[in-house]
């Protein structure tokens, strides 16, 4: 087993160095051992922080696949709560969206942290190499042959590791995506008027799948993470601070956008707070000449959609095979294709996640005729596509996710 609080001085060169720890950078580390291509991932958290960092998980069936697949679906298929469906609560008239009926497909209620157990398991258990507690301060040469990371460990010692090519997925604060956009490369942004007041809450499940409620107070998402944990968003002001929500307002505006005849939303000890504003972002290319970036490092999408980690796997099915390809026969050309192959899936997965956010969401403006119009707008368009087959369809295919690259072949 070899983990690492820190890089070893005797590893100065290995063929795939990845850059972070997370559901992009585990997957790709575990893809290539299939392979037969070693890689080191190098995170700068400890083993601790990265596997005890709770966020949200609602896995496509993609995703569910590839995890069983490649053979670290087990404690998913012993713990995780399937989902064949979803309800969407317009004030209190709820329709619940049959993900089984319009596509034979699932989702799967797993948080991010309990799939990076399982990959930083499998990989450990494979003799895989992680260096935690390890930064990576900078990264060059990256458009020649002979890349180089240069590390610095928790204990202050540093050192230099040189790799035939380097993976970004490092998150949304990403150092590798900078050498991207700084040499002429795209970063594409966008803010929306609104974000999420979650709560984490010991309290009995409200219902057996995701609610999406809207209601002229705002939105609302009641979702499980347990049978005893539960996580609730509520929508909220960006300059929202947690200590701007009591208890008793939190539950009074979680019943008022939520409940209905049908459901009560459940009560109990709240146990975290916290305010997530939404932004959307893409890098393009996400490769230039050694360097790749997957997952958070080259985009990020609002979380209405449940889409980042989802989004995040799709790259790095679409990554491997080739980066395998390019290591076993040092033929770099389908590496080319990278970016040209994943871009396509990220800007459908933008216009789910912004669609959805657009319907769900209020917007208050300055001028009331205004936002009055823009309101009975997108609840006319939000109850089209809840009340008929095309639109129901429409939302579980995008839901449920597209099909991701083979990793078998490209």
């Amino acid at each position: 087993m070899k983990l690492r609080t820190q890089a070893a001085p005797d590893h100065l060169h290995n063929p795939v160095a990845i850059v972070g720890a997370g559901p992009a950078g585990l997957m790709l580390s575990h893809l290539l051992h299939l392979q037969g291509v070693e890689s080191v991932v190098l995170e700068k958290q400890s083993r601790s922080e990265v596997e005890s960092t709770v966020r949200a998980g609602i896995l496509e069936q993609g995703t569910i696949d590839l995890l069983r697949k490649t053979g670290v679906g087990e404690r998913l298929d012993r713990e995780a709560e399937i989902d064949e469906g979803i309800s969407v609560s317009i004030a209190g008239d709820s329709h619940r969206i049959d993900f089984a009926k319009y596509t034979g497909k699932q989702v799967a209620v797993y948080p991010q942290h309990e799939v990076l157990i399982d990959l930083i398991a499998q990989r450990l258990s494979d003799d895989g190499e992680i260096w935690f507690n390890t930064e990576v301060t900078a990264i060059d040469d990256h458009e020649t042959d002979n890349p180089k990371v240069h590390y610095q460990a928790a204990d202050g010692t540093s050192g230099v590791l040189s790799a035939d090519f380097v993976i970004g997925a490092d998150g949304s604060k990403s150092l590798t995506r900078k050498l991207i956009t700084g040499a002429g490369g795209l970063r594409m942004k966008h803010e929306y008027p609104f974000a999420w007041f979650g709560i984490m809450v010991n309290a009995p499940q409200t219902a057996p799948e995701l609610i999406y409620a809207t209601h002229p107070a705002g939105f609302a998402l009641i979702s499980t993470r347990s049978e005893h944990v539960q996580r609730y968003y509520l929508q909220c002001d960006p300059e929202d601070t947690p200590d701007m929500w009591s208890d008793e307002r939190i539950w009074e505006q979680l019943h008022l956008r939520a409940d209905s005849d049908a459901v009560t939303v459940s009560e109990g000890e709240i146990t975290d707070k916290a305010v997530l504003c939404f932004r959307s972002a893409v890098t393009d290319p996400m490769q230039r000449g050694r360097l790749f970036i997957a997952g958070d490092a080259a985009h990020t999408v609002p979380p209405t959609g449940a889409k980042c980690l989802n989004l995040a796997m799709a790259d790095i099915c679409a990554l491997a095979p080739r980066l395998a390809h390019a290591v076993k026969k040092s033929d770099t050309s389908a590496l080319d294709d990278y970016s040209k192959l994943a871009l396509p899936r990220v800007w459908k997965t933008q216009h789910f996640s912004s669609w959805m956010s657009s319907m769900l969401h209020s917007v208050p403006g300055a001028d009331q005729m205004s936002t009055q119009f823009q309101t009975n707008r997108r609840l006319a368009e939000l109850s089209t596509v809840v009340t008929t087959d095309a639109g129901r369809q429409l939302l579980a295919q995008q839901y449920v996710g597209w099909d991701f690259p083979s990793i078998d072949s490209f």
